[in-house]
């Protein structure tokens, strides 16, 4: 048994409310097992000017399960699923930008943290010198308030 997600609710409710009577399966159009939904999925998206991302439903499935497992622990969200918490570490789960702005906000918002900074330390925004006083050539050099990624998040690698 799996939960419906407030999110997909009204939808299949639609669905349902839409259905014959007596049918036992809301969604119907492709139920054929030779069916491409990877190839129609790319239809709609590009369709509606937007990049796909590679690896489509394993992304999909990858941001999902991110999302899940902030919610649920972590076993529940696998059973759900169908795959173990290794393969959800290795191959699902994703950081993503939200958890660098809650850490960013939660180090901004703790004092403990500030308690702790080396008072004869030089304000981060001071220009860095040498070890054998050398120009400064980080000239106009600005420091960020957070550590992006490199890459989009809920990437599969």
């Amino acid at each position: 048994m799996l939960p419906i997600f407030p999110e997909l609710y009204p939808y299949l409710q639609d669905a349902f409310d839409q259905a014959e009577p007596g049918e036992t399966h809301l969604i119907t159009r492709y139920r054929n097992t030779n069916a491409n939904l990877r190839t129609q999925l790319l239809r709609i998206i590009k369709k509606a000017g937007l990049n796909p991302w590679p690896k489509l439903f394993v992304n999909l499935r990858s941001s999902r399960e991110t999302e899940l497992v902030e919610r649920f622990p972590m076993h529940v969200v696998t059973s759900w699923l169908g795959n173990s918490p290794d393969i959800a570490r290795r191959h699902y789960l994703q950081t993503t930008d939200e958890h660098f702005a809650r850490a960013v906000s939660e180090a901004h918002q703790n004092p403990h943290q500030k308690a702790h900074q080396h008072a004869a330390a030089e304000p981060r925004n001071a220009p860095h010198q040498s070890e054998k006083n050398e120009p400064n050539t980080n000239e106009g050099a600005t420091l960020c308030g957070s550590v992006q990624p490199d890459s989009a998040p809920f990437t599969y690698e």
